[in-house]
Order: structure tokens, then C-alpha cells, then sequence
């Protein structure tokens, strides 16, 4: 991530090219209105995206345990005036405490493959003790499939990651889906997505 001189705001030339096709998967998934949670929101960029392209009735509360990506996405809510994006707050999805008591989705995009195992497990607990029944948990970025990567390039992200941290790595889609299940979610519906990655929408069951 990077910032312009002493622009609080931060770039992610990344989010800049996924959120369009991620926003074109979620307008049909989200509700009218409602809170939307976002984890782990990084620059802000996506949920700023999401929230100037939604009806006012649906608020997004973004969240990020890092003070300078809160700063950052303050400072895009102010410079855009939008009314519906809450101040950010810190969100250890590890935690087994969270400071939200509900939301009606949750957004996690691209964390669960550079953060140790321990937070996919924190984030499907905490997603399920806030959503109502067929509250959507939505995740976005690379995965295994059976066990082996979608592409040559998915390969080399997962060795370039583990060499940085050895808890991180593109983990694979089926053991996510099982953690899930056990948290009392539906099998997911997975959409293919741009440069190897993919949306992944899970469903709290009645």
C-alpha cells in the first residue's frame, strides 16, 4: 500500500482493478438494506466502491486492526462525503470477541491467504455469531481446488507467501467450505474471477 505525500489516504493498485468485477458479484447477493461488516478492509478502496454504488439504506461498516489503513479509510469516507460508511473500527477476526454485535454480511477479501490459519477460523466463528439466518459471508482471493492450485501463477503467489510467513499460504477451498459448515453455513456458490481468484459466498442455514 502506498499514500501521496501526506495524503492519509492509501493505493492499492490491486484493489483498483478487482473491484469492479467484485462489486459485479456482490450487487446481486447483497440486501436493499442493512449493515454490511467488511474485515480486514485494507486501504478502504473496496468499501468505498461498494458503498457509493449502494442505496443509502445500506451501511457499511469497515474495519482493519491496522491504524493506518483505519486512517486511510476514514479519510476516502470524508473526502467523498459518504454518508454511509461508518468510521472504521479494529477487528481482530481471530478474536473470539468482537465489538459488533450483528451485521447482515460480512465482506472479507483477500486476507484468509495472508493471515495465519487461525484467523479463517476466527472469521467463520465471529460471521456466524453476528449474521441472521441466510446472512451471506462473502470471501474473495486464490485457492486450491482438491488440492492443487487453478494456475502456475496461484503456485508461485503460495511459495512466495510462505517464504515471507510460513502461516500464511492459498489455502484450499474445500478444508474453508468444511470450517464453515461446521459454523452452520451452506455449501458455497464459487464464481470464477479475474487473474486466478475467486468469490466464494457462503449462506448462514435457517
Amino acid at each position: 500500500m502506498r499514500s501521496m505525500n501526506d495524503d492519509p489516504r492509501l493505493y492499492v493498485p490491486a484493489a483498483a482493478r478487482n473491484r469492479l468485477p467484485i462489486y459485479k458479484v456482490l450487487r446481486s447477493h447483497l440486501p436493499d438494506r442493512g449493515l454490511i461488516l467488511e474485515i480486514a478492509s485494507g486501504s478502504g478502496e473496496h468499501v468505498i466502491f461498494f458503498a457509493e454504488r449502494s442505496a443509502p439504506d445500506l451501511i457499511f461498516q469497515p474495519s482493519d486492526l491496522n491504524l493506518d489503513a483505519r486512517g486511510s479509510i476514514d479519510a476516502w469516507a470524508r473526502q467523498l462525503q459518504l454518508p454511509n460508511v461508518r468510521p472504521a473500527i479494529a477487528v481482530d477476526a481471530a478474536s473470539a470477541v468482537w465489538p459488533i454485535d450483528n451485521a447482515d454480511a460480512v465482506l472479507c477479501i483477500n486476507m484468509i491467504h495472508i493471515a495465519p490459519w487461525e484467523a479463517t477460523l476466527g472469521l467463520m466463528a465471529g460471521a456466524a455469531r453476528i449474521l441472521p439466518p441466510e446472512g451471506m459471508l462473502y470471501l474473495y482471493g486464490p485457492y486450491c481446488r482438491d488440492g492443487r492450485h487453478t494456475a502456475p501463477s496461484n503456485a508461485t503467489f503460495d511459495r512466495d507467501l510462505r517464504n515471507r510467513d510460513p502461516a500464511w499460504g492459498v489455502r484450499n477451498l474445500e478444508t474453508v467450505a468444511s470450517v464453515a459448515e461446521a459454523h452452520g453455513f451452506a455449501p458455497p456458490i464459487v464464481e470464477d474471477m479475474p487473474a486466478n481468484n475467486l468469490s466464494v459466498i457462503f449462506r448462514r442455514k435457517p
